[in-house]
């Protein structure tokens, strides 16, 4: 399968996805919808107005939007609802299994208490393994531009509730705030059991990668795009079996690359990097899970092939269990044939 895969074949592809935070799917629709039931008053006339915000600059002009949109999200039925909405677009474009990135922070800070966000969340997870037949986990990130006391209380408040979390991730703003800042805190999540991630090398330097590598014990690293600047860390990563979460529209959209035609996704992949595709922030960049794959194979001459492998990495470097795992790549299989 070496000529470009159709729409329908690239979108029924089997794929997991592992970069995708929750609160980056809210549309703008829905945005509307739970201001409208929460009694918040978004500083936009429209859905079309506030639609139109969606030109970001960098990654900081991203995230106030961000951030000021999320103010919606009140209560566990707000976060159930967004997350099931994510779930059905996810499934409906190939994703069997989905690791939700989720920013307590950013919620507890508002008076949102931690289990209204957990438990809306995982409700929507397990309704989609029963209707779906997809699998997921959690995965809760820590703020890197806020105070490292703030992620060690909001890590002791998730940890009375374990079972609900897959890991812990570091993501928001990235330059200036590297990894080693939050090595403690990692080292209590994987004392506790938790797989870990972190953000790395997608605006900031190929030495936040490294850090993230050294001194937080990443599994795999998310973005991690800036790797193809050192080719002694292509290397490393590509030895190691380290995975990168790639988001090629997400990319385009912060100006982390000037185009796609440039993204550097196939050099990492010839590199022999484990590189797998996701969304990111798919309601802000323009694309979910299926939605990168098409734009990658128009733009960089994707084949079925590499698409294959991609979700085949995507399936081998998730935290589901080896019978999740196995059950995922005979999917693949049945796809392939």
């Amino acid at each position: 399968m070496t000529t470009p895969p159709s729409d329908d074949a690239l979108l029924a592809l089997p794929k997991a996805e592992l970069h995708l935070h929750i609160e980056g799917t809210l549309e703008p629709d829905l945005a509307f919808e739970l201001a409208g039931r929460n009694g918040v008053q978004l500083p936009y006339a429209s859905v079309e107005e506030l639609a139109a915000q969606y030109d970001f600059s960098d990654l900081q002009s991203f995230l106030d939007l961000y951030y000021a949109t999320m103010a919606v999200l009140r209560t566990e039925d707000d976060f159930a609802e967004l997350t099931r909405r994510y779930l059905r677009t996810a499934a409906a474009q190939g994703v069997r299994h989905a690791e939700l990135f989720f920013d307590p922070q950013a919620h507890v800070s508002r008076g949102v208490p931690i289990e209204a966000v957990v438990d809306g969340i995982s409700g929507a997870l397990a309704e989609a393994e029963r209707d779906l037949g997809m699998s997921g986990g959690l995965i809760l990130c820590f703020l890197r531009d806020q105070p490292v006391e703030s992620a060690d209380a909001v890590l002791t408040a998730a940890l009375t509730r374990p079972e609900r979390l897959l890991g812990v991730g570091l993501d928001s703003a990235e330059v200036g705030y590297p990894p080693e800042l939050f090595a403690g805190v990692f080292a209590r999540a994987k004392d506790a059991g938790l797989h870990a991630v972190a953000h790395a090398g997608e605006e900031g330097p190929p030495s936040y990668i490294v850090q993230a590598l050294d001194l937080l014990g990443v599994e795999r690293v998310d973005h991690g795009i800036r790797a193809a600047e050192d080719p002694e860390l292509m290397a490393r990563l590509a030895a190691d079996g380290i995975p990168l979460t790639v988001c090629p529209l997400s990319n385009v959209r912060l100006r982390t690359v000037p185009d796609l035609s440039a993204h550097p996704l196939l050099r990492l992949d010839a590199a022999g990097v484990r590189v797998t595709v996701n969304s990111d922030d798919p309601a802000y960049f323009g694309g979910y899970a299926g939605d990168n794959y098409l734009a990658i194979r128009d733009a960089l001459g994707v084949t079925a092939e590499q698409a294959e492998r991609f979700a085949r990495t995507s399936v081998d470097a998730s935290f589901a269990t080896a019978a999740r795992k196995a059950e995922l790549q005979a999917e693949v299989d049945a796809w392939r044939s």
